[in-house]
């Protein structure tokens, strides 16, 4: 092949990839990373940094995520079908235990939720929706440690990935931090999510104090506010009641475990205004 294919590449001469020099480094990452936690140096390896909401809007409510100009959120009767993802464990010499744990811990973050959780979820060996990585790698930098990362309600099948940092934490930590991440699950945005942000844009819901499981640093912790909210969220788009928040619109996803026929998002709306010309 003609060595001049290949030069649109070598006229960069590398320097893309050329790093800010380390102490620059962490701040420059900062303006992106969402950080909370009792010492501020958590990082949410799910979701970017949120900020105030714009136009007046009272920043005190519940961040509902808004992919594509639309608000995904679970169906009823949903049941999350996971796993282990049987890699990740070929490091540790007592599997069974690390399972066990990790099995304690989701079970406990669910808990921690009440009776606002809006799916279940079920242990499978086939047929899953996601899978529980346990990593042996960190990622940590000057801001802060990853200690796991989640995914938003779709039709697709992801990881909630779990890394070492996670379990050097105090149970409560870890139980908080578990319950952040099935708050993105669940289809939550940061407390402070921009209402216009084009990559991963958000509405807002309820209201409630700052002090919030999916908020910043010392703020985010688990209220009343949040199980209430959460719960009220779903109880108004499933009993028809809610169709749209701020002007974005709601589609409910079912699970990739119930099959490509019944994975599609139901725009409630649409699917209402046909209903009323039948």
């Amino acid at each position: 092949m003609d060595k001049d294919f290949f030069s649109p590449l070598d006229a960069f001469e590398r320097k893309p990839f050329r790093k800010h020099y380390k102490k620059d480094m962490a701040q420059k990452k900062a303006e992106h990373i969402h950080v909370y936690g009792k010492e501020n140096n958590i990082i949410c390896g799910t979701d970017t940094k949120g900020h105030e909401t714009p136009d007046g809007r009272d920043p005190l409510e519940l961040v509902v995520h808004a992919p594509g100009g639309r608000i995904p959120l679970w169906d009823q009767d949903v049941t999350l079908r996971w796993r282990f993802q049987a890699q990740s464990l070929a490091v540790f010499r007592d599997r069974d235990e690390v399972k066990e744990y990790v099995r304690v811990l989701l079970g406990l973050g669910i808990q921690l939720w009440g009776d606002g959780v809006p799916v279940k979820f079920t242990e499978v060996e086939d047929n899953w929706d996601f899978e529980v990585v346990v990593s042996p790698f960190t990622d940590c930098d000057d801001n802060g440690c990853v200690l796991a990362s989640a995914f938003f309600p779709d039709a697709g099948r992801h990881e909630l990935r779990l890394l070492p940092t996670m379990f050097q934490q105090s149970a409560q930590e870890q139980v908080e931090t578990m319950a952040h991440e099935l708050g993105h699950i669940f289809g939550l945005r940061h407390f402070f999510a921009l209402v216009s942000e084009t990559i991963l844009p958000a509405e807002t819901f309820g209201t409630h104090s700052k002090f919030s499981i999916m908020n910043y640093g010392a703020d985010s912790f688990m209220t009343d506010n949040d199980r209430n909210d959460l719960k009220s969220l779903y109880e108004q788009v499933w009993s028809n009641g809610l169709e749209e928040i701020n002007g974005t619109d709601i589609v409910l996803v079912r699970p990739f475990s119930e099959g490509i026929g019944r994975s599609f998002p139901f725009d409630l709306a649409a699917l209402r205004a046909i209903a009323a010309r039948s």
